[in-house]
């Protein structure tokens, strides 16, 4: 390991005091400091330079061979021009700076936009100079070329990610703020290991400097919040995340964007709003303040009605493509054990209407009078009854639930109109009925036969993190969010994380 290949290692072991939980993990930080934990980003970088230029020759190979032949004249010129024109307009989009690059899709999107500008100057200056272009070639290697290049900076990110979640390209981070904030940040964090902020401490108002070891069990309190540069200043902090407090009031945090300017730090201000994201969300400058404007979600018109018509096409396609497994899944289920092949189940959906559920059955006939015998044991989040090695399901049942093949009869569920392919997890009565008014926000929109409970843990998850995903699916919802979980659905699948 390099030595900038930093393995940073949790201050956080069980409950001891800011001073020892500090006092384990500041040699490792000062021993780096952050110019040397931020090197890697150079490197990758370059990396994505290289790798774009990589998919620009290839895609103008490519394209040589289909449009003049796999027998022709070499393709020199081809594979020398595209890359000489391809790697400038992916500059002047941008997309090669790092605050755009291993998060979010804004890197994507300025890929894409960079190879529509590219085409487009293309054809204007062929057009404008009456110069003899092939078009079939420049038609065939653009989008190969755009194709490729979004697919390689999604397995780099995806690489990075993997890196990250074994510890290594951190960003030491500070939390400041008031102790509740701080504490569901942290948590949040600690769950995106992905993202790399690797937290040391925090530093909170003075009032609550007595309670923060029983409440962050071993978070070190580094200083109050008007000390927030100068603990910065001396332990070479990379990241500033600043919650919102009274304490620190606009004036307050100009100020404390002006001292770390003399820094390496980079200052993140969380809004008071959470689970927000995306197109929802925009700085708008008004009477000289920039004020975040929050739009509402679109949960009705256009937009609305076409994801009704992309659900159930969907659906009727796949009932028909499926139709074969679904017998043989019908047949297996009802040689494995007595008993009806569908189970229906009462579930709660669209504006709080009730629906029978379809999935193939997958337990004993009998099995919800069993639960009672079984709760004391039970593995779920204290709201739901699950069992990692329930006694009720079948051998088959067990096959169908790593794989989530019982649920494929919900597609019929989706063509009557009852669910939606992507959308909140479908809930029993008896969780409505313990719902507050947060978990009724997932009422706006139809229950899914996937969804981000799907893609991030299923069983696995805690009761309040089922809340949070289901809400921030809701006040979030778009089309492109769609694609995105219903994308991720397929590797969930086949991974299992969280099925039984």
């Amino acid at each position: 390991m390099s030595s900038t290949d930093v393995v940073v290692e949790s201050p956080r072991s069980g409950r001891t005091s800011a001073a020892q939980g500090w006092a384990r993990f500041a040699p490792a930080i000062r021993g780096e400091g952050t110019t040397a934990r931020r090197a890697w980003q150079s490197r990758y970088v370059a990396r994505t330079v290289a790798f774009d230029a990589l998919c620009a020759v290839t895609a103008a190979l490519m394209a040589h061979g289909l449009w003049f032949g796999w027998t022709g004249s070499p393709p020199f010129w081809e594979v020398v021009l595209l890359p000489l024109i391809w790697l400038p307009a992916m500059l002047v989009s941008r997309t090669y700076e790092k605050r755009f690059l291993w998060v979010g899709v804004e890197e994507y999107r300025r890929v894409f936009d960079a190879a529509v500008a590219l085409l487009a100057a293309v054809g204007f200056v062929s057009w404008a100079l009456d110069m003899r272009v092939a078009r079939g070639f420049v038609v065939l290697a653009l989008p190969v070329a755009t194709a490729l290049t979004l697919l390689a900076r999604l397995a780099h990110r995806h690489w990075l990610h993997r890196q990250r979640r074994g510890g290594r390209y951190q960003q030491t981070t500070l939390l400041v703020g008031h102790s509740r904030a701080v504490a569901d940040l942290d948590e949040q964090l600690q769950r995106a290991t992905d993202r790399g902020y690797r937290v040391i401490g925090c530093c909170l108002p003075s009032d609550q400097h007595s309670t923060a070891v029983d409440a962050f069990h071993g978070l070190p309190v580094l200083g109050g919040v008007d000390e927030v540069a100068e603990v910065v200043t001396r332990f070479e902090v990379d990241t500033v995340a600043v919650l919102p407090s009274q304490e620190l009031d606009g004036r307050t945090l100009r100020n404390l964007g002006w001292q770390l300017e003399d820094t390496d730090a980079e200052m993140l201000v969380a809004p008071a709003i959470t689970d927000v994201v995306g197109p929802r969300v925009h700085i708008r400058p008004v009477a000289g303040l920039p004020l975040l404007h929050m739009e509402r979600p679109e949960l009705t018109g256009l937009r609305r009605f076409t994801k009704a018509t992309f659900d159930r096409t969907s659906a009727f396609l796949g009932l028909a493509f499926l139709c074969p497994v679904l017998l043989g899944i019908a047949i297996a289920v009802r040689a494995s054990s007595a008993g009806p092949v569908f189970f229906r189940q009462e579930r709660i959906g669209h504006h709080g209407e009730p629906f029978m559920m379809l999935k193939f059955r997958s337990m004993v006939p009998g099995a919800h009078a069993m639960v009672a015998d079984l709760t004391a044991d039970s593995d779920g989040n204290g709201v739901l009854f699950k069992k990692r090695d329930d006694p009720r399901v079948t051998r088959v049942g067990k096959v169908l639930r790593r794989y989530s093949l019982d649920e494929l009869p919900q597609l019929i569920n989706v063509l009557r109109g009852e669910m939606s392919l992507v959308g909140p997890r479908p809930p029993l009565a008896t969780e409505v009925a313990a719902y507050g008014l947060d978990m009724r926000r997932r009422f706006l929109v139809k229950p899914g036969l996937t969804g981000l409970w799907q893609v991030s843990g299923r069983s696995d998850l805690s009761w309040d993190d089922s809340v949070r995903i289901d809400v921030r699916y809701v006040e979030n919802w778009s089309l492109a969010f769609d694609f995105m979980i219903l994308a991720k659905t397929a590797r969930a699948v086949l991974r299992g994380s969280g099925a039984y």
